[in-house]
């Protein structure tokens, strides 16, 4: 194995204390603005913008550097048809056969069912997949360690940079999401991780008025 080449750190900035917490509280404002949405506009968005944010998504850290993350963007009407006649009928076993009763209670006030009409009219779909195994040029195959939290950490970044763009998203997991392997034709070696609906907000857009939990609830510093 080639051993890495280790090159100085110089692209790292540095600022001081009040700049840090001035760009800090920037940057909680601006992110905390961010919704999750059900209701999109069919508007369309400059593909260069999609690349960009994917482009940030791929400098997320990974186990050993592997990169073991796969983002198919969908903007074929056909193929985001297929992707919500799939998922929907995943999501109507789920609701009626497979989902605890605990789950659908908490689900209950947010008003989802089985019903997916985002998955067409948002102008973009973002299949998201993690690999089990990279396979080489010569066909020798490399375990990929750490994927799905490698591929989780993208995501966000993802999902940051598309707020950061002036978009809105949705993750959305059907369960299983095999489907979605047969209908963009990905090899075994992946797996589905996630299916990011993107676009913009429909002019009649509501979200759920919900809070987020306080700093004391989900941090502890000792």
């Amino acid at each position: 194995m080639t051993k890495t080449k280790f090159i100085p750190l110089e692209n790292y900035e540095k600022y001081s204390e009040d700049e840090m917490l001035k760009r800090s509280q920037t940057f909680y404002d601006d992110i905390k603005r961010r919704r999750t949405v059900r209701d999109f506009s069919d508007k369309s968005v400059p593909k260069e913008v999609i690349e960009n944010c994917i482009k940030a998504a791929g400098t997320a850290p990974s186990g050993a550097n592997l990169q073991p993350w796969h983002f198919v963007v969908i903007s074929n009407p056909e193929l985001k048809k297929k992707i919500r006649v799939a998922a929907e009928v995943e999501e109507k076993e789920f609701y009626t056969e497979r989902a605890p009763k605990e789950w659908l209670e908490v689900l209950e006030p947010l008003g989802t069912d089985a019903h997916k009409p985002f998955l067409e009219t948002a102008p973009y779909l973002i299949a998201i997949f993690h690999k089990s195994y990279d396979v080489l040029q010569d066909g020798r195959k490399i375990k990929q360690y750490y994927a799905i939290e490698s591929t989780g950490i993208a995501t966000g970044i993802l999902i940051t940079a598309i707020h950061n763009a002036g978009l809105v998203s949705l993750t959305h997991t059907p369960s299983p999401m095999n489907f979605l392997n047969d209908i963009l034709n990905r090899p075994k070696n992946e797996r589905p991780f996630l299916l990011l609906v993107v676009g913009y907000p429909s002019v009649d857009a509501k979200v759920p008025d919900i809070k987020k939990k306080s700093l004391q609830e989900i941090a502890s510093f000792v």
